[in-house]
């Protein structure tokens, strides 16, 4: 039991070694258009592992992760809009002369202070997450019907977005790449750089959060409320406190993940608030393993990743692939690529081997008695006799081997039953 707790153990540390090392070698091996990309796609990372929090550890599925993302972004291009305006025509953004505005609308005001925008990028979303979700949950509304209505908000706010022209430029957006922060140009490839590292540091460190919630007894009752919410209520808990709080902090996740995409890719619009997209979001989980939280990780980089080179490759074939990705994950990884890793999938393929070599050893040794036992009179023969009952029995100790790393493992650090 203990040998099998360090071997997960050990497993977990490679990996988090490996995609470290893949971090900081990045920069030095990929040109600033692939770097840039895989900034972006680590700032994805960052609402995937919101999603798993509220999906694969407490069992709320929403569809509706974009208008927090979208919100953070808008805050951070809200800011440097404003922050590279000053020589501009009335001290204001130029698409405002497009739509003959000549004063900043009141809610962009707080915008020009650094500090302001820093806590509005996770603090907005966050609150905005609360609101909606208190409402919901305190009406006990629950599995595809909550999925329903965080759809439902994403349209609204979608539709909303896309016809505020004069307030937010509608749906052309806010674009970052030409704007300016600490006196360089945002879409420079020095300031990019700066970007990645500081989404990668963002990522650890939300992973690190994250665990921590997980690990503890908050983390016990948001699987209970997964897996019984019933018996947790009737416990004494109220679900609804630990549910909002729980989609308060994936809102906020999704917001600073859309600010730092926003200031990498350039631009921020109510297409961040489609439903293709949120959508994209819940696969990535789905694909990566839920409840895993670095299976959010790898599935957020990876599939994002797949599709920019498939998309390079053949534009209009990516839908067939994500559409045949979520088919897979139904029917054959339930529990995602991480999930399978760390239960029976590789397991049975050991358990197969295992006793592929004991059968193989043992007829070895069968052949090697026999051949002994018929020509005792012949040394060659014995000779040949004894080397194939060696054979054998390394065949048997190695299959032994192989199956006693398959062996169901009991999970050491298992929730504890929730008391009141």
């Amino acid at each position: 039991m203990f040998h099998a707790f360090q071997q997960r153990r050990w497993s977990f540390i490679i990996l988090w070694v490996l995609i470290v090392a893949a971090i900081v070698a990045a920069p030095a091996v990929l040109p600033v258009f692939r770097l840039n990309l895989l900034g972006r796609f680590l700032s994805l990372a960052i609402v995937a592992l919101g999603i798993d929090l509220i999906w694969g550890f407490t069992g709320l599925l929403s569809l509706g992760q974009g208008i927090f993302f979208a919100l953070g972004g808008y805050a951070a291009a809200m800011y440097l809009q404003l922050n590279s305006s000053d020589g501009l025509p009335n001290g204001i953004p130029e698409f405002f002369g497009l739509y003959g505005v000549d004063r900043l609308p009141a809610f962009w005001e707080p915008f020009h202070s650094p500090l302001f925008t820093l806590v509005a990028i996770w603090f907005i979303p966050a609150t905005l997450a609360a609101v909606l979700g208190n409402l919901v949950f305190r009406n006990r509304i629950k599995g595809v019907y909550f999925s329903i209505l965080t759809q439902a908000a994403l349209l609204v706010f979608f539709n909303f977005f896309n016809g505020q022209q004069k307030l937010i430029n509608g749906t052309n957006g806010l674009t970052t790449n030409v704007t300016q922060l600490f006196g360089q140009q945002v879409g420079s490839a020095e300031m990019q750089r700066g970007f990645y590292w500081l989404t990668a540091v963002v990522v650890i460190l939300v992973w690190l959060f994250l665990r921590w919630v997980v690990r503890g007894r908050f983390g016990d009752v948001l699987i209970a409320i997964r897996d019984d919410e019933p018996r947790l209520r009737f416990a004494g808990y109220n679900p609804t406190l630990f549910k909002t709080i729980v989609f308060a902090i994936a809102g906020g996740l999704a917001g600073i993940g859309g600010a730092l995409y926003t200031v990498q890719s350039g631009i921020v619009s109510p297409q961040y608030m489609t439903v293709p997209f949120s959508i994209e979001m819940v696969i990535w989980v789905a694909v990566g393993g839920r409840g895993t939280l670095v299976g959010a990780i790898l599935g957020a980089v990876s599939i994002t990743y797949a599709k920019s080179l498939v998309s390079e490759a053949l534009p209009q074939s990516w839908l067939f692939i994500q559409g045949g990705l979520f088919i897979l994950v139904v029917t054959a990884l339930p529990e995602g690529v991480i999930g399978w890793f760390r239960g029976d999938g590789p397991g049975n393929w050991m358990t197969r081997l295992g006793f592929g070599l004991n059968n193989l050893g043992n007829a070895l040794i069968h052949l090697g008695q026999t051949l002994i036992r018929c020509n005792a009179t012949s040394p060659w023969i014995s000779r040949q006799g004894d080397w194939l009952i060696r054979q054998g029995q390394t065949l048997n100790n190695l299959g032994i081997v192989r199956r006693s790393g398959t062996y169901p493992r009991l999970e050491l650090e298992g929730q504890e039953e929730v008391q009141p």
